[in-house]
């Protein structure tokens, strides 16, 4: 019986397995190469678009705080021009009121009686001065609580000082508040006027 030697087609087919194995392996090694390095670049360009979007983003927000800043400056000159508009209106509003409020403390002030200063907060006046007696300060004060633009008037102060002879002088403080008469107190003619023009 004849016996067929199998043993160098076994080893051929063993080195064929092995190189398909091996070109397997590469391929699969390749493969997987190409396979990181799609999802590298795909992370990168994402990485990369993000950054650029981030940078967009930066420049758009330091664009913006600029105009804030350009905002609040013009908002900052807006509220002075308002104090400044306000106050020319009260100074151009409070004329005939000084006016009416000096005339008032003249005509007020009885004989002997003399003021050295006034001081004002906001609508309280604080007068300081020399009178030739305490009555003569007591109708003073009756004068100031009977005028239509100063009232509620308030001794503070009072000192009786000798001088030469027998007649003594007093220094005197008192406050007093400034107050603004109504239309038709201040013109009572003019209104009775109106009235009458509408009768008829």
């Amino acid at each position: 019986m004849a016996r067929i030697n199998l043993l160098p087609w076994r080893d051929e087919l063993r080195k064929e397995r092995q190189r398909e194995f091996i070109i397997a392996l590469v391929g699969a090694a390749v493969l997987a190469g190409l396979v990181v390095l799609l999802i590298q670049m795909r992370i990168s360009g994402m990485i990369g678009y993000q950054n650029n979007r981030n940078e967009y983003l930066q420049q758009q927000t330091a664009e913006l705080d600029k105009r804030i800043h350009k905002i609040q400056d013009l908002e900052s000159t807006k509220k002075k021009l308002l104090a400044r508009m306000d106050i020319i209106q009260r100074l151009q509003h409070s004329r005939p009121e000084i006016v009416h409020l000096f005339n008032e403390i003249a005509t007020t002030l009885p004989d002997g009686v003399y003021v050295t200063s006034i001081t004002q907060q906001g609508t309280n006046l604080t007068f300081k001065g020399v009178a030739q007696s305490n009555s003569r300060v007591s109708a003073y004060m009756r004068n100031l609580a009977a005028s239509k633009w100063l009232t509620n008037p308030r001794l503070e102060v009072i000192h009786t000082k000798p001088v030469a002879g027998l007649e003594r002088d007093s220094d005197f403080t008192l406050q007093v508040s400034q107050v603004v008469p109504k239309v038709d107190e201040e013109h009572p003619r003019a209104t009775k006027r109106k009235h009458r023009r509408g009768r008829k």
